[in-house]
C-alpha cells in the first residue's frame, strides 16, 4: 500500500522561475509581518500540477490504472498551460494558500475546455478502479506557501502591496503526459517520486 496522486511535472525552467517569485514574496512578507506570521514554502523541486490524489493505494491497483489512463489519455492532444495570475484561496483576505496559475482569459478558452475534459476523462478512470470522487472543482494552479497563522496580516500586506494585481508572465506548463506519483512523508518534508507516465498525444503543429 502506498499514497499516491495523479500529476502534471514541471520543466526545471519553471522551477526556477517559481523559485524566484517565491524569494521576491518572502522578502516583501517578511518586511512587514510578525513573528505570529507562519508560512510554509512549497520547495520548488516538489512543485506539480495535480490532477487526482488517490491516498491509499493497493499495488494491484497500480498497473490496472495505468492500462487505462494510458488509453484514454492518448485520445487528448498535448497543450500548454501559461501562468500568468497570483491568487489566494480561500480569499485574499484571510489566505490560507498563494498560488501561480492561468489568467482568467485562459480559463474560459478553448486551451482550458480541452484540459478540463482530460481531467474529467482521467477522473472517469479512477472512479472505475473504485477510487472516491474528487468532491472539490477542478481549479489548475500550483501552490507556493501555505500560510499556517496570521492569515489577516498576510491578507493586509497582500492588499496594501498590490502583490496579487501585479502582472506576472512566469512561464509554460506543458501539459504533456500525467505522471502517477508515490508520496512519502519524512522530517524533512514529503517526497514524491515518479511511477509511470502516460503521454498525450503530441500537439498539432
Amino acid at each position: 500500500m502506498i499514497r499516491a496522486f495523479l500529476a502534471i511535472e514541471l520543466p526545471q525552467e519553471l522551477r526556477t522561475a517559481l523559485a524566484a517569485i517565491q524569494q521576491d514574496l518572502k522578502r516583501r512578507l517578511e518586511r512587514t509581518v510578525d513573528r505570529h506570521v507562519r508560512i510554509s514554502w512549497v520547495r520548488p523541486a516538489s512543485m506539480h500540477l495535480t490532477l487526482k490524489f488517490l491516498g491509499d493505494t493497493g499495488d494491484d491497483s497500480i498497473e490496472p490504472l495505468r492500462v487505462a489512463i494510458d488509453q484514454v489519455v492518448s485520445a487528448h492532444r498535448a497543450m500548454p498551460m501559461p501562468l500568468e495570475r497570483r491568487g489566494a484561496f480561500p480569499r485574499p483576505q484571510a489566505p490560507r494558500v498563494l498560488w501561480v496559475g492561468p489568467s482568467e482569459s485562459w480559463e474560459q478558452g478553448h486551451e482550458a475546455q480541452r484540459l478540463a475534459a482530460l481531467h474529467r476523462a482521467v477522473e472517469g478512470c479512477c472512479r472505475a478502479a473504485n477510487f472516491a470522487p474528487e468532491e472539490r472543482s477542478f481549479s489548475p494552479h500550483l501552490t507556493l506557501a501555505r500560510i499556517k497563522g496570521g492569515e489577516r496580516q498576510v491578507g493586509q500586506t497582500l492588499a496594501q502591496s498590490g502583490l496579487l494585481e501585479w502582472p506576472a508572465t512566469i512561464g509554460t506548463l506543458p501539459v504533456e503526459a500525467i505522471a502517477f506519483m508515490k508520496s512519502e512523508l519524512r522530517q524533512t518534508g514529503s517526497v514524491y517520486t515518479k511511477l509511470w507516465e502516460c503521454r498525450l498525444a503530441p500537439r498539432a503543429v
